[in-house]
């Protein structure tokens, strides 16, 4: 008998769709369980974010400087002697001059009543 020349290549793709398919579906898991797993640090990283001081060093101490004490913008580290409560979370929100920038709509309203407290506690 003579051996057909094609079932050998018909079983190769055969072989490798089906592969193909299984690892398809395996990835598609993994992918499933990395969202899993970084939604549960973003939980935990909004819970977090009312955290005045976290808030600070990620938008404000750029331009204030890590201790307060001001290197492009002004020192703050008696801001609270200098203006009122509502003064400083007007300045956040709506910002002062060119140089200082809003942040009415970068931050949440609780994020900038946070910064305010903390800020109008340096004195």
């Amino acid at each position: 008998m003579k051996r057909n020349p094609v079932m050998p290549y018909a079983l190769i793709a055969v072989l490798g769709l089906t592969l193909m398919i299984v690892i398809s579906f395996v990835g598609l898991n993994q992918m499933d369980q990395v969202k899993g797993d970084h939604g549960g640090e973003k939980k935990e990283e909004e819970a977090a974010t009312t955290d005045p001081e976290k808030i600070y060093s990620q938008n404000c101490a750029s331009c204030h400087g890590s201790d307060l004490s001001g290197q492009v913008g002004p020192s703050l580290k008696t801001i609270g002697s200098k203006y009122s409560k509502e003064e400083i979370q007007g300045i956040i929100e709506d910002g002062k001059g060119s140089a200082m920038p809003a942040f009415k709509g970068k931050l949440k309203s609780e994020q900038i009543k946070s910064l305010t407290n903390w800020l109008s506690e340096k004195k």
